[in-house]
């Protein structure tokens, strides 16, 4: 079950940056430039305003960065935010009006995955934005580079397996039903005993595996680097770079493999069927406050706008 991201998560998390966002160089631009497209208060404005100093900070971590890069990957990060600043926000205020509509009603789950999909498709267009950032940036690096970025796959993995071992699968279910539970009640305030029942009882009959997500993560990892190495040192034109990265993301939201692209629509349809039930539990005053939530993100976002913080 997934409900609005947690962004002060992403500014806290600097002990450990490659546990949770892959480093895919553009969906990771794509990420950072729409950072707080489901969470608004002063949190979200301060990411979104740092969103070039965030996605920089990333790419400098997995990639060590040299200077003359450092410099031309930050004035394309801060061309690419003006872009989304210019040319995204309205469309994301016009969706926001329209779901403080939509949230006064019942829902269903298909009309919840037409609101995920809508949103993929906004990421999917700054990722398209982003990619002569992102083919130029690919030109630049060096052998080092990407065995630098390699070591950095290596040590998150070996985080995520020690993890995994500590953790039970009480721990693990306890750790997600928190953060759903806490995304939940951002958007609709207080929720009473049936409806944590609800998610709980949802969350136990998920098919979510922590350990066949990971493989699929470690598959997004090599196809990464392969996809990377052949770029490196200007071997490929701007045009096939493009067109390389491109592929790589296409790969990253489509997995070539049938059965983990099955597997991974099919816990997509879960979470649109758990926030479905659960939005038809809410009273009136519940979604009410959804209304004013989604009219805060609004009114957030026409101030973004404007380039203010």
């Amino acid at each position: 079950m997934r409900f609005p991201v947690n962004f002060e998560r992403l500014k806290t998390s600097k002990a450990r940056p490659g546990r949770r966002f892959q480093p895919r160089i553009i969906g990771v631009l794509g990420m950072l430039a729409v950072a707080g497209v489901l969470q608004a208060c002063s949190v979200m404005k301060l990411a979104y305003n740092q969103a070039p100093d965030l996605a920089y900070w990333y790419l400098d971590g997995h990639l060590d960065l040299t200077g003359e890069q450092s410099l031309r990957v930050k004035a394309s990060l801060n061309q690419l935010q003006a872009w989304h600043r210019q040319t995204q926000l309205p469309v994301y205020i016009t969706t926001l009006q329209q779901l403080q509509q939509q949230v006064a009603s019942d829902t269903t789950a298909a009309a919840a995955c037409a609101v995920t999909a809508d949103v993929r498709g906004k990421l999917a267009a700054v990722a398209q934005q982003a990619e002569p950032l992102a083919a130029g940036l690919a030109g630049m690096l060096q052998p080092g580079q990407l065995r630098h970025l390699e070591q950095k796959f290596a040590k998150t993995n070996a985080e995520a397996e020690d993890e995994q071992q500590d953790d039970s699968r009480k721990t693990r279910q306890g750790k997600r039903y928190r953060q759903a539970l806490s995304r939940a009640e951002d958007l609709y305030g207080t929720l009473d005993e049936p409806q944590r029942a609800l998610i709980a009882r949802r969350l136990e009959q998920s098919r979510h595996d922590v350990r066949r997500l990971f493989a699929e993560r470690q598959r997004r990892q090599r196809d990464t680097l392969q996809t990377l190495q052949p770029l490196a040192s200007s071997q490929a034109s701007p045009a096939q770079a493009q067109a390389a990265l491109r592929g790589l993301i296409e790969r990253t939201l489509s997995p070539p493999d049938p059965a983990m692209r099955s597997y991974l629509d099919e816990l997509g349809r879960e979470n649109c069927q758990s926030f479905a039930e659960l939005h038809n539990s809410t009273t009136p005053a519940q979604r009410g406050k959804a209304v004013e939530t989604l009219r805060r993100y609004e009114q957030d976002f026409r101030i973004l706008s404007t380039g203010k913080s």
